[in-house]
């Protein structure tokens, strides 16, 4: 496993003066309890009834809400009776519990059913975060829901409002998880396809008539799981609107009607204000919109989501914007809007290229990095099995989570040999599929200096099918990094850096790759612990699509016992 890296004293001294930092930060806060219960439940978000995962009976679940400097402490019991959770908690850096960031297989060891686990963190970072499954891919059955963290009394922010709103996108499907796993993971390969429905808040609204008779499913457009969600908004109020994507697979466009939007904040981080009219959003990215209700108050609105970067075979998800006193119910008179082209890469780009850090809230990014890794995206094969790939390498999930095995030093838990930096980027064809397709699987990881500058550059390229590149959303789990720049085709190691910015980068903890080209960000490997960084997609992450880094982790301390009980942490060591 090789030693520690070691400590100097100028890392100590920066992580002595965050901890105080974040001491006079909390010296006010509070403790936010939650106690939840996991189940299954029949519900009907579409019209259609099928099985989802559900806490309290919810899905979505409760809103988190909190204040910066918070604890939050979730009392979760798996009540599945015959399946693992774990639940992440989206854009929360968990600095001081790497072991409550809800990753199974790098944090964490499941909660098996039956169980209870305390998940307790401190919400350091004021912004728009969100929570969901990690364990196979329950997240694309309902379990997942808000985050919403405040600034501190006395605290204002860039820009005012007079009331704040949650709302979750999502796609839905009417197999189960199960299916889907099992058709990913067989041959010949069986693709989920898209979804049915796309969801607002949970709600959506299947074409019942549509349905094959064939499958003996039910639909019940009566139901009131499907009636639409509705924005209620008093007439010459400003509204915050917070929007997480949840997809499990499909990038968004998000409008209202004869509204405009101004963008100011995501994935916790101020933006410089701009105006749309169009919202882009990928999976596992956050965003607050200012709209201000300025229209005719006699009607209501739509608001509607779309697909965007996959041709569309799903229609519109839509809800009322609902000017008070109107009834919630009331359609709008008119039809509702339509999305942008989906294939317009171009405006999805220029989206990206537009959000930069607010001009009082600049964190600078260091000028220059240590260590550049470029990971090359690319559809492969393996024993005759479709999987997505790394460098030529797809990633699994060891038995035993890397914070256990590095701080137990169970060496041989997972695979020691590092995985490439980098891939032939002079020689490989980025616009075309492989010569050679085939990939090899390991659970190997990247072992980061502490306190060093990383880059990474994510290289998208062709996929199995001719003329065929996808948009991949890629999460970092423990940071937020610097956006410092996005390209067409092939990444230059010369000369594209120069291009960087430098001066105003937002910084996130989700940023999307667009077909045939590359994005680039920069973080400060500073948070001691294991870290997923993978593809947002649900089938892609599981069919292999992610990395792991580790820093620092002879600094974290004593894991708690409730971590452990699975591969060779089971009954003892």
């Amino acid at each position: 496993m090789g030693p520690p890296h070691a400590l100097s004293a100028t890392n100590l001294l920066s992580l002595f003066c965050f901890f105080i930092l974040l001491a006079t930060q909390t010296a006010d806060a509070k403790i936010k309890r939650y106690k939840w219960e996991v189940n299954y439940q029949f519900k009907s978000p579409d019209c259609y009834k099928k099985l989802a995962i559900a806490i309290n009976g919810r899905t979505p679940g409760p809103t988190i809400l909190a204040q910066q400097g918070d604890t939050v402490i979730v009392e979760l019991k798996n009540s599945l009776v015959t399946e693992n959770i774990a639940i992440h908690w989206h854009g929360i850096r968990q600095i001081g519990s790497p072991w409550s960031d809800g990753t199974e297989g790098v944090s964490q060891c499941p909660i098996l059913p039956g169980d209870t686990f305390v998940y307790k963190f401190v919400v350091d970072r004021p912004g728009t975060y969100m929570y969901h499954a990690h364990y196979g891919m329950q997240r694309e059955a309902g379990l997942f829901g808000s985050l919403r963290v405040s600034v501190p009394d006395g605290v204002s922010e860039p820009f005012t409002y007079d009331f704040d709103r949650s709302i979750i996108l999502s796609d839905w499907w009417h197999k189960s998880t199960y299916e889907q796993s099992a058709g990913l993971s067989s041959i010949p390969f069986q693709w989920v396809n898209e979804p049915e429905s796309l969801l607002i808040q949970g709600r959506g609204r299947f074409n019942c008539s549509a349905l094959d008779p064939s499958t003996n499913g039910v639909c019940n457009s009566t139901s009131p799981d499907c009636s639409p969600y509705f924005i209620t908004v008093v007439p010459g109020k400003t509204y915050r609107l917070r929007i997480a994507s949840l997809t499990s697979l499909s990038a968004l466009s998000f409008k209202i009607e004869g509204h405009n939007m101004t963008v100011v904040e995501s994935d916790g981080h101020y933006v410089e204000p701009f105006v749309t009219d169009n919202l882009f959003i990928y999976s596992g990215e956050t965003y607050s919109v200012l709209v201000k209700a300025d229209q005719d108050p006699s009607r209501n609105y739509w608001a509607a989501t779309n697909v965007v970067s996959r041709e569309p075979k799903t229609p519109p998800g839509l809800a009322i914007f609902n000017y008070y006193p109107n009834h919630p119910r009331k359609p709008p008179p008119t039809p509702p809007p339509t999305g942008p082209m989906w294939n317009d890469t171009e405006a999805r780009l220029a989206q990206s290229l537009r959000i930069k850090s607010h001009q009082g809230y600049i964190h600078p990014p260091p000028l220059t990095s240590d260590r550049v890794i470029i990971l090359l995206n690319t559809q492969n094969m393996i024993n005759g099995y479709r999987r997505w790939s790394v460098n030529n390498i797809s990633f699994t999930l060891p038995h035993t989570p890397y914070l256990v095995a590095l701080k137990e030093n169970l060496t041989k838990a997972f695979d020691q040999t590092p995985p490439p930096d980098t891939y032939d980027y002079k020689s490989y064809d980025i616009y075309s599929v492989a010569n050679n397709t085939n990939a090899t699987s390991t659970n190997s990881i990247y072992r980061l200096k502490f306190n060093s500058t990383v880059d990474i550059i994510l290289q998208n390229a062709n996929s199995l099918e001719p003329n065929k590149s996808e948009t991949h959303p890629w999460h970092l789990h423990g940071h937020d990094f610097w956006v410092l720049g996005y390209g067409k085709g092939k990444f230059d190691p010369e000369n594209d850096p120069k291009k960087y910015n430098l001066v105003d980068p937002i910084m996130k903890n989700t940023v999307a790759v667009q077909p045939y080209g590359w994005t680039a960000f920069r973080f400060k490997a500073d948070n001691p612990g294991t870290w997923a960084f993978h593809c947002h997609i649900e089938a892609h992450f599981y069919m292999g699509m992610g990395v792991v880094f580790e820093e620092g982790v002879e600094m974290v301390g004593e894991l708690p016992q409730s971590v452990m009980g699975c591969g060779l942490t089971r009954g003892g060591n």
